[in-house]
């Protein structure tokens, strides 16, 4: 086998996603991993450009990074590698958080020929299968979105209140409401009404710490237990969750499902219960909404 094979051959096999572009951003490579990671195969982005928006990279704050501070364009421009933790938009909508590196390719100075990045997965997929089994097995997980339902949410309330009672480990509490679902519903059906609901559901469980639990409340509410967290702590969390979702999308109505939610928040005290902190919450929730949605409003205990 020639080495050019060989090599291209070794690179399509990475667990991680590559890509190559030329020095205007055009795609000429994208293999199998870029597709897993992505859902875009190599035939829909091959002579497309980034600059195009098509994975919509976006900064934690939900800032677009395709159309500004672009690692790929900073490498190409400069010559100089560059890392970075940034969320893609996938193919079905939901955000996926990524570790991109990117490298210029040799060219004539000031400027490279092109550049690679190579990105990896941050969603800890393998260990994120085995939690999901074990939560279904417990019948603890919401049947739509897959991630924890109400039942499950409650009963991590009741566990880090009484943690907090016997150890002072104080943590914040969110609720997240979809803005406007019943109009989603109406125009565009029940289907894209559950499309909606999994789309919000995959960012923000992808966009949360390792030890956060957060779950389906029910209907269109969605709620967060957040441990060791102060509330400005809380507020910085609580702004990434509206940003993300207010960066995704649902496939297939042309932009027109317009995803944001209104989210409001509190931290736990000794003397509160799991609906004592739970009222809280909601009525900061209402404020974001009495205030136009998409918005975040969060208060200390009374």
């Amino acid at each position: 086998m020639p080495r050019e094979n060989l090599y291209r051959t070794l690179i399509e096999e990475l667990a991680d996603g590559v890509y190559f572009v030329d020095r205007r951003r055009r795609i000429t490579f994208w293999n199998r991993g870029a597709e897993r990671i992505t859902g875009y195969s190599a035939a829909e982005v091959i002579g497309t450009r980034c600059a195009d928006n098509l994975l919509v990279h976006v900064d934690g704050r939900g800032r677009p990074l395709c159309t500004g501070d672009c690692p790929l364009q900073e490498s190409i421009s400069r010559g100089v590698p560059r890392e970075a933790e940034v969320f893609l938009r996938h193919k079905d909508g939901h955000r996926v958080p990524v570790w991109v590196r990117t490298a210029p390719l040799p060219g004539r100075a000031p400027t490279a020929c092109g550049a690679v990045e190579i990105f990896s997965d941050l969603s800890s997929r393998a260990a994120l299968s085995l939690q999901v089994e074990e939560f279904r097995k417990l019948a603890l997980l919401d049947p739509l979105t897959g991630i924890p339902n109400r039942r499950h949410l409650e009963a991590q309330l009741h566990a880090r209140l009484e943690e907090m009672r016997r150890s002072g480990a104080g943590f914040g509490f969110l609720i997240g409401d979809i803005d406007h679902f019943k109009r989603v519903n109406d125009r565009f059906g029940h289907a894209a009404g559950d499309g909606v609901l999994l789309v919000v559901a995959r960012t923000i469980a992808h966009a949360v710490r390792p030890f956060d639990v957060v779950g389906r409340w029910g209907g269109e509410e969605f709620a967060g237990i957040f441990p060791h967290t102060d509330l400005a702590a809380l507020a910085g969390i609580a702004e990434r969750l509206r940003a993300l979702v207010a960066r995704s999308r649902l496939p297939g109505t042309a932009g027109e499902a317009e995803l944001t939610i209104s989210l409001g928040g509190t931290t736990a005290s000794t003397a509160d219960t799991p609906t004592s902190l739970f009222d809280r919450a909601d009525r900061f929730l209402y404020e974001s909404k009495r205030a136009g949605r998409n918005r975040v409003t969060l208060g200390p205990p009374a």
